[in-house]
């Protein structure tokens, strides 16, 4: 008996890039799956003509940034809903942005998160999503999402992009959870770096020395993650009956 499961298109949609772009339309993070306005395969034998073709990708990548930054520069988008137009034959849906919101309050940031799609794919399930990942990313930063607070917190962006889609598929779009699984991990990969550097003490540190933040900037930032964290765990944990 032949199985139809071969012929059915994938429940799941996929994106074809995600990117955090700044006011100016400058990629501060991001990524492209797929071949996505890839210049070609990778010739790993070859190590001048890899790098001719990772130039090229970047520079048609880089141009299809510029075109979103123009069709988006002029449309102002609330942080709490995102805004669809179409570049390049692709479903491009942003959310967040200078902008004012109809309540009063106005945005705290430049910064917007960009989902590219298929143009066959649902405009409010591609919407969904982008709006999501904008409220994880303004839930790390503290509810700044300028330049200047993304790029000091640029690992927890990058984790928070892992964390939303792998491969092109979406995993998660509930802010919350988002927001909790980029905390936890990345307790759990500093815990790991400090071991290492430690040699596995107890309590994380070597015998004879003392483990210090390099200043009070970084014990500041350290004490709010966590505490971040550990509210998150909570509500979640008060949501589903833990």
């Amino acid at each position: 008996m032949t199985s139809i499961s071969s012929s059915l298109p994938p429940l799941l949609p996929t994106i074809d890039a995600i990117l955090v772009l700044d006011g100016d339309g400058n990629r501060l993070a991001g990524k492209y799956y797929e071949n996505f306005l890839s210049a070609g395969p990778i010739p790993f034998s070859d190590p001048k003509k890899a790098a001719e073709i990772r130039a090229s990708t970047e520079e048609l990548r880089a141009a299809f940034e510029r075109q979103v930054q123009a069709k988006v520069n002029n449309v102002a988008a609330r942080s709490d809903a995102a805004e669809v137009v179409a570049v390049a034959g692709k479903t491009v849906v942003f959310c967040g942005g200078s902008s004012t919101i109809n309540t009063g309050n106005v945005s705290t940031g430049d910064v917007r998160v960009v989902l590219v799609g298929m143009n066959t794919e649902s405009e409010l399930v591609l919407a969904h999503y982008t709006e999501g990942i904008y409220q994880a990313l303004s839930h790390l930063m503290g509810g700044v999402t300028d330049r200047g607070m993304v790029l000091d917190n640029l690992e927890l962006v990058l984790l928070l992009i892992d964390e939303h889609c792998d491969g092109g598929i979406i995993l998660e779009t509930d802010p919350n959870r988002l927001a909790g699984s980029v905390l936890l991990r990345d307790e759990h990969e500093q815990n790991e770096i400090a071991n290492s550097n430690t040699g596995g003490a107890p309590g994380g540190q070597a015998s004879g020395s003392m483990s210090m933040p390099t200043n009070m900037g970084e014990m500041t930032i350290a004490q709010a993650l966590k505490q971040a964290r550990n509210q998150f765990l909570t509500n979640i944990g008060s949501r589903d009956g833990m």
